[in-house]
């Protein structure tokens, strides 16, 4: 075996044992939580904790339909995102939407069809809170 090809040989070594140190880390990490969402993530998993937010690829028209119906539900209060209103940062349409999306959800009872907008909500379990706007459960 030529000098090159014994260098080549234990870079390929080298790159291929630091892969999987990193892919071993980086599968603890997921296992154990990565501190910032460690709560939300743990509380998450162990209730059945859900939320309503809007799916990315939908269209603004369709978020302002969903908007403008979930905040003049009976106990739906769009105030948060309200200009000044806790939740109005991110100042986005699917942000606002989400957020108005879920307040419905969770007064409407929390049933798989009370998230559909007509195929622009989705479920998620982890909590999509964010700063200080604090999506209830």
């Amino acid at each position: 075996m030529k000098c090159a090809e014994k260098l080549l040989a234990l870079a390929f070594l080298h790159l291929a044992l630091s892969s999987l140190l990193c892919f071993a880390a980086c599968a603890d990490t997921r296992r154990r939580g990565n501190g910032r969402n460690q709560n939300r993530n743990q509380k998450a998993s162990s209730g059945g904790n859900t939320w309503c937010i809007a799916k990315p690829s939908t269209e603004n028209a369709r978020l302002n339909v969903n908007i403008n119906y979930s905040c003049t539900q009976s106990g739906v209060d769009c105030r948060p995102i309200q200009p000044g209103g806790t939740c109005y940062r991110p100042n986005t349409i699917i942000s606002h939407a989400s957020y108005a999306m879920n307040l419905f959800y969770k007064a409407a009872g929390k049933n798989t069809w009370n998230c559909h907008f007509n195929g622009t909500g989705i479920i998620i379990s982890v909590d999509p809170s964010i700063g200080s706007c604090n999506y209830p459960m």
